[in-house]
């Protein structure tokens, strides 16, 4: 089973792939922290998936901001089970199911641009840069392969350089975080609130982060 979470007002898409129905809860988790409205599609190619295992994946998502949800799988008992439960469920071919995911997959970027707060308890997560245009709230956690860029205040907890790099960094105009890491390296942020009125860049420096004026340098 594969399912396709998009919110089409900020063009971001995520592919969750071999949903663990056991631990329903922990994944759930990680879709309540992507901005909704969002449109789900769940694929299931050659998988018969009853009506109870249906009905526990859509009282969960009813917690959530979607806007429609459906199924589209080439098992005919997936697809009986789903219109059980009045979930829009179309039966495709196998091919025509991989088609769509190829397609979702050649959409999907790797950087994320998020414009507004990311409030406690919320996570985002990109595999590339990150950029967020608004304030990183305390309690709030976001993460990126590359670089995290906030335009705005950043006071939660940041993690760059998920994959390793340790030449990523993370800047904001405004910077004093719960914590902050770069590849394997953690610091924890100040307890005094920053005296300075200009952007600050995080970065590694000798096995250690640290924090420095991020200026532009006239060519003058």
């Amino acid at each position: 089973m594969e399912i396709v979470l998009e919110n089409t007002k900020s063009k971001y898409l995520e592919i969750f792939s071999s949903l663990d129905l056991e631990n329903i809860n922990e994944t759930f988790k990680r879709f309540s922290s992507i901005k909704g409205p969002l449109e789900v599609k769940i694929f299931a190619v050659n998988e018969s998936i009853s009506a109870h295992q249906l009905s526990k994946l859509k009282y969960h998502f009813d917690k959530i901001d979607i806007y429609s949800l459906c199924i589209y799988s080439n098992n005919r008992d997936t697809v009986l089970s789903g219109k059980s439960l009045r979930i829009d469920s179309t039966f495709i071919k196998e091919q025509e199911i991989k088609n769509k995911l190829i397609a979702f997959n050649s959409k999907k970027k790797d950087d994320i641009l998020h414009k507004g707060t990311v409030r406690s308890g919320e996570r985002i997560s990109s595999n590339g840069n990150l950029c967020i245009i608004g304030d990183v709230n305390p309690g709030a956690i976001v993460s990126a392969k590359e670089n995290i860029y906030v335009w705005g205040k950043l006071l939660g907890v940041a993690f760059a350089g998920k994959s390793g790099n340790k030449n990523a960094c993370i800047s904001s105009l405004y910077l004093n975080p719960l914590q902050l890491r770069i590849a394997d390296v953690i610091a924890i942020g100040p307890k005094d609130k920053p005296k300075n009125c200009y952007p600050e860049i995080a970065v590694i420096n000798k096995q250690t982060i640290i924090i420095k004026p991020h200026l532009i340098e006239s060519k003058n």
